[in-house]
């Protein structure tokens, strides 16, 4: 089975929407999420990832946060960073496989931090960018 692993800095908030929102869009891949950074593992997601997802009807409460280990680069095929400084420490830590979400639609932005905007309104625009992006990723692995 093919899998994807999507790669923020925390896994709170991002990356387990993109989780959620490709195993909800594909049935296909095995799908997981990680973050680069430690200080967040074993937590569930954020309560404001876990209410826009809900609203969405994608369960991702049960989710919990993990780090990104060098056994990750040969489980997956492919390796999803969210943004440009997690892509960077990726590669950084031997992840070749690894490229940027926002390439995917988004003329190669970074998927922005929700709480760089002001409440609640960056989740919303975030999970819309995640699952524009998603949904293009996953076209093109389908005709490849």
């Amino acid at each position: 089975m093919k899998s994807i692993l999507f790669v923020c800095l925390g896994n709170i908030c991002r990356s387990p929407l993109a989780e959620g929102i490709a195993k909800k869009l594909n049935s296909e891949y095995y799908i997981d999420s990680c973050g680069t950074g430690s200080w967040h593992i074993g937590e569930t997601p954020c309560a404001n990832s876990i209410k826009i997802a809900s609203q969405h009807g994608i369960d991702i409460s049960r989710y919990r946060a993990r780090q990104f280990s060098s056994e990750d680069i040969a489980r997956f095929d492919h390796i999803i960073a969210l943004d440009e400084s997690n892509l960077n420490d990726l590669k950084l830590l031997g992840a070749t496989n690894a490229i940027k979400l926002g390439s995917f639609g988004y003329d190669n932005m970074d998927v922005p931090d929700p709480y760089f905007f002001n409440g609640f309104e960056g989740f919303e625009k975030v999970y819309a960018m995640i699952h524009d992006c998603v949904e293009q990723l996953l076209h093109e692995l389908e005709t490849k």
